[in-house]
């Protein structure tokens, strides 16, 4: 490990000092002027326009430590014209407030972190172009152009800014298309860091807004002069660094070592953010948390773990479903050493209960219960490197545990973005349409008004009808 040294901050507003540089784990602490501090290796918690899924502010405020929040602006910008702003730029604001933070009523001690997406994304029709990216907003896909994100990130304020890439999904691109992703997201981050931050900024108008530059997940020749560019010409202007997988780490070169990480690699197990962690990865954002609480699903993991190798006589799970039959009666805790809300006021069958009645504070419950244990990993992560027996207690908690979360069994609240397929092309829809149940009566109306008779209706037609007949009783 390295001492901790870092020089100073591209953005007064920001400051994060590390134990050690590149490819190995490392302790750190993130620091945004007003904001809680954030001790790393940490997660970054994922909002749906504005609030972690299920849970309310102030139920975030008293019974879980969450201390940051990524949202993303895709969440906020139906319509974007001079006529009709999005809402959230209409907000009234003194200087240096956000107008993010504000609608979206957030704690001004939270880090509030915005990228152009949502994360994870939904994939997007491929219609990235030189100069905009394609979003989804909740009406339908649209474009992002380069200068409406600076617009936004000037309008918003938020703590952090996640530079716009030019990404993929859903497929691996060719070389011809990789080239593209290099020079798109180079021009992108050229252009943005110019109008935020450039030498002929005014200083009192240049963001407060530390950027955090994309790293594409290319080989590392294929962004070579990107790179290059990142450690000297764009290095006064960012802040940090973000990273769409794993291998982007080894990228990082020495120059870039002492920025902070922020890694969307969309890990699925344990086991994966702790393979992130021992390549240095300072912040990520962890999907399965709404994935599993969504589910019915409830963690159950301690690290390294709560019994030594030797009394291991089979893998733990790493998680349980409260959706089974087993937990309607059981009257224990989600976790034997977990301290949350939940488990410290409510046991397994109750929350089996409320899942099975649809009762939405069923998943309020799960959320706290997550996110707590999350935190418990990572703090546990961060003692373990302090001690210097991060390698071993990961090879302890990979032998104790199974290598996968359990599948879903049961159903979930009703989502978000209901029209789109549930996996791809071609398959069913996520959920009914909401006025489904109307289908039926409509189609029983056509009929019926299929067998009247109309001003149109001939002589013959009306006979049929029975038009003029008298019924003798």
């Amino acid at each position: 490990m390295g001492s901790e040294s870092s020089p100073q901050p591209s953005n007064e507003m920001l400051s994060f000092h590390a134990t050690a540089s590149i490819l190995t784990p490392r302790l750190g602490r993130l620091a945004f002027a007003g904001r809680k501090a954030i001790s790393t290796p940490h997660y970054i918690p994922l909002a749906s326009r504005g609030v972690v899924p299920h849970i309310a502010h102030d139920v975030m405020r008293d019974h879980t430590d969450i201390g940051s929040l990524y949202v993303g602006l895709e969440d906020f910008v139906e319509r974007q014209s001079q006529k009709h702003p999005p809402p959230v730029y209409t907000i009234p604001t003194a200087h240096d407030e956000s107008a993010l933070r504000k609608f979206v009523a957030l704690s001004d001690d939270l880090l509030l972190i915005m990228g152009a997406r949502r994360e994870p994304p939904i994939k997007c029709p491929p219609a990235n172009t030189p100069n905009s990216v394609a979003i989804y907003t909740s009406v339908g896909f649209r474009q992002l152009e380069a200068t409406q994100y600076v617009d936004a990130v000037q309008k918003l304020n938020p703590d952090i800014v996640i530079g716009l890439a030019d990404l993929v999904l859903g497929h691996t691109p060719g070389n011809k298309r990789r080239g593209k992703m290099v020079d798109r997201t180079h021009a992108f981050t050229t252009h943005a860091t110019g109008l935020l931050y450039g030498s002929t900024v005014p200083e009192e108008t240049r963001s407060k807004s530390a950027y955090f530059a994309p790293v594409l997940p290319l080989e590392n020749a294929q962004q070579s002069i990107y790179m290059d560019d990142l450690e000297t010409e764009l290095r006064p202007y960012i802040s940090g660094l973000a990273l769409y997988e794993s291998a982007s780490l080894s990228a990082v070169s020495e120059p870039l070592g002492d920025l902070p990480r922020l890694l969307y690699s969309a890990p699925t197990t344990p086991q994966d953010l702790l393979r992130d962690v021992s390549l240095g990865a300072d912040l990520l954002t962890i999907p399965f948390i709404g994935v599993c609480s969504d589910a019915g699903i409830a963690l159950d993991f301690t690290f390294p773990s709560p019994d030594t190798p030797t009394t291991v006589t089979q893998p733990h799970d790493l998680a349980f479903d409260l959706w089974s039959p087993s937990h309607t009666i059981d009257t224990s805790r989600l976790s034997k050493s977990c301290e949350c809300y939940t488990c410290r006021n409510h046991h397994r069958a109750y929350i089996h209960h409320l899942l099975t009645a649809k009762e939405m504070l069923a998943w309020t419950l799960l959320q706290i219960h997550n996110h707590h244990v999350m935190d418990t990993f990572f703090a546990a992560i961060r003692e373990s490197i302090a001690r210097g027996t991060f390698e071993a207690d990961t090879q302890t908690f990979q032998r104790t545990y199974v290598s996968e979360l359990p599948k879903p069994t049961g159903q979930g609240p009703r989502l978000r973005g209901y029209q789109l397929p549930a996996s791809g092309p071609n398959q069913p829809r996520r959920n009914a349409r909401a006025y489904g149940k109307l289908d039926d009566a409509v189609e029983k109306f056509a009929e019926s008004q299929s067998s009247l008779a109309t001003p149109d209706t001939g002589a013959e037609g009306l006979e049929e009808h029975g038009f003029g007949m008298k019924e003798v009783s």
